[in-house]
């Protein structure tokens, strides 16, 4: 049997409490047995599926919503954590419980736990910022105290017609009102709903002239005026180890891109990134050679469809994600780096000259990313050593016994994390990635898997714990690439998913793991909304999903269009075994699953397109940098004062000087769209028309409703003239 969690972690006296463990999956029963004020007794727990009475957490939030054991409540829920089952009990909370698990065949260890109480003393919340700027509700401010101070919760006044956005990179609504809302980094693969990779506790209130930001790494919950319709109710995790503890909001005053600006100079401003990032990116998690990538970069030439970037995945050997697989090489005892001289590539094998490879790539004007994951799983080979190195090093994130950290989630399990706090281990582990850089020529790095840090028991070598740095930590690693590259004289690019406060300044973004849906493309289109409300301005997502069946020509051409206007342009296919048909994204392989003519030439309309916009955006990046404008931004960054505008939430300005209205529904032949006021030119036909004002257009397949300002029309307007020569049925 193995003891799980409690929800929540602190229970409150005279409340509820949520007792849970795991067992195999045989197992038929399993009670829990109490004492609590000098009572014994035993209770039986329900299994997951059953039915139990939800545990109203604090502000009413259901606990299955707060989800304080998220990787094993997901795992159970998904069949991840194998041969599993997991158990549940409500039982109510004293001041003391002392309580076990059996389930017939063994027991767990006593547990013991003490009844927390909010009280208005206990530590002092910090306002910085113009003090006129608050919102703070009189009274509300009040602590958790049991045998120190565990969290703080506050509220914050909200007035009728405000609304809020922010909160990182969120799927689930760009205006989070009436929503519950959880900073915290999330390894939700595919459907996030209100979870999410990339959380920040940072929000702009949209009418109120000002924004918000908790100064914590720790986890913050937001009740956004679903309780109470004109409060914002803040819940702040503290550090358990501080008797008198303080917290910092910071309050920033303007209209969003002034609140947003504010933010960004105090949490971390982007450089702008290299103007390569603008062009099509492209990538297949089967793409596991040498030949393979060349054939599908040499394919899209031969297509007409011009590339920018191709990122990949499949390069590595997956257990060091240092060496090429197939390559041959003498380890290093003492995991020491290696360099390209140090590699032997056998001219059958999968990448028989990776140098080679990037210069002919280079040649034909394509960057080349490779795959990260920050984790050493593997007990052979050179992942050996590299484990015996971080764990006689103390270069691996460590528990609170000293015990190096072992993740614990379904995706590499086990594996060591490397500790990016400790500048040695930082040192290190990309030192062992730098011939990537400076002898095969690589230009960037997808950092994927930043969420793996989890359970308030970590301990990091800057004497930080799970609780403050697990949610920084996809900020750091992702740092410490921008640092590699840096150094070798690159313009620093990584592509990850998960990150927090701090992201802003770590470029690039993607919005992780979705299916080929409509509902998952209007979603995506939210993230990115979001997450540029949020400071993430280089962001895209994987154009029509990148898991499940090759998406209908429709979504794949529409989804095409939508993100010829995003900041980042990029398709990508999951790993299916290898099985046929293949699932691949590229264009010619969605023409051939769906028998569409039509895919190559629109999709290559559109990538053509999106070739003469590059100066644009880069144009525009640095003006968003400046100004605290999102490159994508939600329309409320230029028309804040209309209530239209949010029965249009899936458009944006890209730039200042773009409208973008995607078609995001299926088997529409026409769109309606909010024009703000101006003066406004639909390049694709010529016509002007004036706002604010709703209006309806024709959306043919090869086309995205998009306006240009009038005052840029001269200049932009040719650049959609161009049209492909091929004629789409």
């Amino acid at each position: 049997m193995e003891p799980d969690q409690r929800v929540p972690v602190r229970p409150i006296a005279g409340a509820d409490v949520e007792l849970r463990a795991t067992t195999p999956r045989d197992a038929k029963r399993v009670r829990v047995e109490l004492e609590s004020e000098g009572h014994r007794r035993i209770v039986d727990a329900v299994a997951a599926g059953g039915t139990i009475p939800d545990v109203v957490a604090d502000y009413g939030v259901p606990a299955e919503r707060i989800g304080e054991g998220h990787l094993s409540e997901a795992a159970a829920r998904r069949g991840e954590q194998r041969g599993r089952t997991s158990w549940r009990a409500v039982v109510p909370m004293g001041e003391h419980l002392r309580y076990r698990f059996l389930d017939g065949r063994s027991r767990t260890r006593w547990f013991e736990v003490e009844g927390c109480t909010w009280t208005a003393g206990g530590g002092r919340l910090r306002l910085e910022g113009d003090a006129r700027l608050s919102r703070l509700v009189p009274g509300s401010v009040e602590w958790l105290v049991g045998d120190a101070t565990y969290r703080l919760r506050f509220a914050l006044r909200l007035e009728h017609g405000e609304r809020v956005i922010g909160f990182g990179e969120r799927f689930d609504a760009l205006d989070q009102c009436g929503r519950l809302v959880d900073a915290a980094v999330f390894d939700q693969y595919k459907g996030q709903g209100a979870r999410t990779y990339l959380p920040m506790p940072f929000a702009i209130v949209v009418g109120g002239g000002f924004g918000f930001h908790v100064d914590t790494g720790r986890r913050v919950r937001f009740d956004v005026g679903s309780t109470v319709r004109d409060r914002i109710l803040v819940e702040v995790d503290l550090d358990p180890g501080l008797r008198d503890p303080e917290l910092t909001v910071r309050l920033f005053a303007g209209p969003p891109a002034d609140v947003l600006s504010s933010f960004l100079a105090a949490t971390g401003r982007a450089e702008a990134p290299p103007d390569w990032i603008y062009r099509l990116w492209m990538s297949g998690n089967e793409w596991n050679s040498q030949a393979r990538v060349l054939a599908e970069v040499d394919r899209s030439r031969r297509e007409g469809i011009p590339v920018g970037a191709v990122v990949i995945e499949a390069w590595s050997d997956e257990a060091t994600f240092v060496a090429f697989n197939g390559a041959e090489y003498e380890m290093h005892t003492d995991g020491a780096p290696h360099r390209l001289s140090d590699f032997r590539f056998p001219p059958d094998g999968p990448w028989p000259d990776p140098k080679g490879m990037v210069d002919q790539l280079h040649g034909a004007g394509v960057k080349v990313l490779l795959w990260q994951i920050p984790l050493v799983q593997s007990h052979e080979g050179q992942a050996r050593f590299d484990r015996e190195t971080m764990i006689e090093r103390a270069y691996c994130v460590r528990r609170d016994d000293g015990s190096p950290y072992r993740n614990r989630g379904w995706w590499f399990p086990r594996a060591l994390l490397p500790d990016f706090t400790n500048p040695d281990a930082r040192a290190w582990w990309t030192e062992k990635r730098r011939y990537l850089v400076e002898d095969v020529g690589v230009d960037g790095f997808k950092t994927d898997g930043g969420e793996h840090a989890w359970g308030t028991d970590l301990r990091y070598a800057d004497g930080s714990d799970g609780g403050e740095t697990n949610n920084r930590y996809p900020v750091l690693y992702g740092a410490a690439y921008h640092e590699l590259l840096r150094s070798a004289g690159r313009s620093p690019v990584t592509f990850s998913r998960a990150g927090f406060t701090g992201s802003g300044a770590v470029p690039c973004h993607w919005a992780g793991d979705e299916d080929s849906t409509w509902e998952a493309f209007r979603a995506s289109i939210t993230a990115g909304l979001s997450a540029g409300a949020s400071g993430v301005f280089f962001w895209g997502w994987d154009l029509a999903g990148f898991s499940g069946p090759v998406p209908a020509a429709e979504l794949y051409l529409r989804s095409a269009a939508a993100a010829c206007f995003c900041p980042i342009m990029q398709y990508h296919s999951e790993f299916n075994h290898h099985r046929t048909p293949s699932r691949d994204r590229t264009p010619w392989n969605v023409a051939e699953s769906t028998a569409d003519t039509r895919v190559i030439p629109v999709f290559r309309r559109f990538v053509e397109l999106r070739e003469r916009l590059v100066p644009y955006l880069a144009e525009q990046a640095e003006r968003s940098l400046a100004t605290g404008k999102p490159l994508m931004r939600a329309l409320c960054f230029e028309v804040e004062d209309d209530e239209r505008i949010w029965a249009f939430p899936h458009q944006w300005f890209l730039g200042d000087d773009l409208l973008v209205a995607p078609v995001t529904v299926e088997g529409a032949r026409s769109w309606r769209l909010y024009l703000p006021d101006g003066e406004w030119v639909d390049p694709w036909v010529g016509e002007t028309l004036y706002g604010p004002d709703v209006v309806e257009r024709d959306a043919p397949i090869d086309e995205i409703p998009v306006f240009v300002s009038a005052a840029r029309a001269s200049a932009m307007v040719p650049l959609f003239a161009e049209r492909n020569l091929m004629e789409v049925a």
